[in-house]
């Protein structure tokens, strides 16, 4: 495993683009709970996974800031003309990625439902926290915008793909 260089992402910042890639994905199945009240495979299946995928992602975000800060000065060069553009669309990104499970967990503990992660309770039953509670409420309004900023990460990748055709894609792929 490499790190990343002036021309592409390395082994492990690709690790984490794609395999977070496919976690959120699996969290976005959440979205089916809202169907029929979770009553099908989806929901009686993969959604009851969603907080301790959470909780995952939470640590998994955590290293991958760590990561890009070590490997600030080894990533591809970004066009000029559009690199604030770039850094706070990733920003965005970044920030919802870490506001997702915090939130999440925000809501868990201030409902007073506790929190377990892969069966480890994290964080006991308790009284209902109402502060909490309250910011744990923005879980779902974030969801819906990191669910945009997705569709517009990813269509923004395909559009330098096929219509720039300067291989910023390729540099992650």
């Amino acid at each position: 495993m490499k790190g990343d260089s002036r021309e592409r992402y390395g082994s492990i910042s690709r690790l984490f683009h794609w395999g977070m890639g496919l976690l959120i994905i699996w969290q976005g199945l959440k979205f089916f709970d809202r169907i029929a009240e979770g009553e099908h495979w989806v929901g009686q299946t993969l959604v009851p996974w969603h907080i301790s995928i959470g909780s995952l992602l939470l640590v998994l975000v955590i290293l991958r800031i760590i990561w890009a800060a070590k490997q600030k000065n080894n990533r591809p060069v970004q066009d000029p003309a559009t690199a604030l553009l770039v850094k706070a669309g990733h920003f965005l990104l970044y920030a919802g990625m870490v506001l997702m499970p915090v939130t999440g967990i925000l809501t868990m503990i201030g409902n007073g439902y506790g929190w377990t992660a892969f069966g480890v309770q994290l964080a006991a039953k308790g009284d209902e926290i109402p502060w909490m509670a309250s910011l744990g409420s923005l879980h779902s309004p974030i969801a819906w915008l990191l669910l945009l900023m997705i569709i517009g990460h990813v269509g923004i990748a395909l559009v330098h793909h096929f219509v720039k055709k300067d291989g910023v894609l390729r540099r992650m792929v």
